[in-house]
C-alpha cells in the first residue's frame, strides 16, 4: 500500500487515543533511564522498550484476547501502528518474538515504575488527594483448572488422556494446606463469600484517592484469608508524608488487628462497621460520627469501578498469565492503563480550571 500521508496524518486530531499517547510518551520519555539500565549496546537488535509497553497497553485498551491477535491487529491497523510508533511499511513483529521480549520486561519492575509515574503526572496536575483512600481486593481467577489441584507430594498415575485426564475430587477434602495445582503453584483455592464456588485464584488488591478514584498503587497476593487486610496495609504503608490520613473499606476491614494498625500508622480506619462479628464492630462512635465517615462509606464505592474495568476490559476476569510475578506485573500495568483512560478526561478539565 503506497501513501502520501503518514500514520501521524491518518489519526484524527481528536481521537482518544491521542491524549492517552501523550500521556504514556511523556511517562515512557521519564522511565528512559530504567530501560537504558535493562538493554546492553552489544547483541542481538529487541524490541524496544517503549514500543512493546504501547503495544501492551493497546490489548489492555481494546480488550484484544492474545498476542497472535495483538500482532495481526496491529498489522492492518493504522490506528494501532500510529500507537505504537510503527510506519505503514513497518514489518509487524511474530508473535513468539513478541512475547520474549516482553517477559524480559515481566522479570523488572517496569510495571511497577510505570504505575507510578503515571500516579505522578495526576498528582502534578492536582487530581489526587493526598488525605482521603479506599482499600479493596477482589478475587482473580488463575489460568489453571481444578483438575490441576493435586495432593501435594503424591504419585500420580498417568493419566488415560493427558490433554484432559478425567478427575473424580467429589467427597474429597481438599485445601491449599494439602494441595496444590500442577500447573500454577502460587494460586490457591479461594471463593468471595458463602455459597460461592472455590476456585483457584490470586487476591488483587487497591489503593485509590477519593477525589477522582484514581489507582493510587496495586499489590497482588496469594489468595488467604489476610490477603486484602495485609495488602491495604502494605499499600498504605508506602503512602508519602506523614499528615494523618483516613482509609475506607467494606466490612471485611472491620477488625481489630486492622483497625490497630491504621491507627498506628496515623490512618483513620472509615471501614464499614461488622456488628455481627463476634465482639462486634472494632470501631465506634468517635469515628461513625463524624461527617467524614459518611462521606469515605459513599466515596469507597468508586473502587467497584476499577475492578470492573480491569476485569471486563483489561480481560482480567479470567488470567492468561501464571506466577505470583507476572500476574503482579499485568495487574499493576492494568492498573496505570485504568488511570490514563481517565486522565485523558481530567487533566483537560484541571488545566482549564
Amino acid at each position: 500500500m503506497y501513501s502520501y500521508l503518514s500514520p501521524e496524518e491518518r489519526v484524527r486530531k481528536d481521537h482518544p487515543l491521542r491524549a492517552i499517547r501523550e500521556l504514556t510518551d511523556e511517562i515512557l520519555k521519564r522511565m528512559s533511564p530504567l530501560f537504558d539500565a535493562m538493554y546492553a549496546e552489544g547483541g542481538r537488535p529487541s524490541i524496544a522498550p517503549e514500543k512493546l509497553l504501547r503495544a501492551q497497553l493497546l490489548q489492555m485498551l481494546y480488550s484484544v484476547r492474545s498476542e497472535r491477535l495483538l500482532m495481526e491487529e496491529i498489522d492492518y491497523s493504522i490506528l494501532f501502528r500510529w500507537f505504537v510508533g510503527l510506519n505503514l511499511d513497518d514489518g509487524v513483529w511474530d508473535a513468539t518474538t513478541f512475547t520474549k521480549n516482553r517477559d524480559r520486561l515481566l522479570e523488572a519492575s517496569v510495571a511497577k515504575e510505570f504505575l507510578a509515574q503515571v500516579v505522578e503526572r495526576a498528582r502534578g496536575a492536582r487530581l489526587i488527594s493526598d488525605e482521603h483512600f479506599t482499600v479493596d481486593g477482589t478475587l482473580l481467577e488463575a489460568w489453571a483448572s481444578l483438575k490441576s489441584f493435586r495432593p501435594k507430594d503424591s504419585k500420580q498415575d498417568p493419566p488415560e488422556d493427558p490433554g484432559n485426564p478425567t478427575v473424580d475430587f467429589h467427597g474429597q477434602t481438599r485445601s491449599n494446606q494439602t494441595h496444590e495445582s500442577t500447573t500454577d503453584g502460587d494460586a490457591k483455592l479461594a471463593r468471595k463469600g458463602a455459597g460461592k464456588e472455590a476456585k483457584l485464584s490470586y487476591s488483587g488488591n487497591l489503593l485509590i484517592e477519593n477525589r477522582n478514584g484514581l489507582i493510587v498503587n496495586a499489590e497482588l497476593l496469594q489468595a488467604n484469608g489476610r490477603a486484602e487486610r495485609d495488602a491495604a496495609l502494605l499499600m498504605l504503608e508506602q503512602l508519602p508524608g506523614d499528615q494523618r490520613l483516613t482509609v475506607g473499606g467494606d466490612k471485611g476491614f472491620d477488625t481489630t488487628e486492622f483497625v490497630a494498625e491504621c491507627r498506628h500508622m496515623n490512618v483513620t480506619p472509615h471501614v464499614a462497621q461488622n456488628e455481627k462479628r463476634p465482639g462486634g464492630s472494632a470501631i465506634d462512635e468517635r469515628t461513625t460520627r463524624h461527617g467524614g465517615y459518611a462521606i469515605s462509606q459513599k466515596k469507597r464505592k468508586r473502587i467497584e469501578e476499577c475492578f470492573g474495568w480491569m476485569k471486563d476490559i483489561a480481560l482480567l476476569r479470567k488470567l492468561k498469565h501464571r506466577g505470583l510475578n507476572k500476574v503482579g506485573w499485568i495487574f499493576s500495568f492494568a492498573a496505570a492503563a485504568y488511570n490514563l483512560v481517565r486522565l485523558r478526561k481530567l487533566i483537560p478539565v484541571a488545566a482549564g480550571a
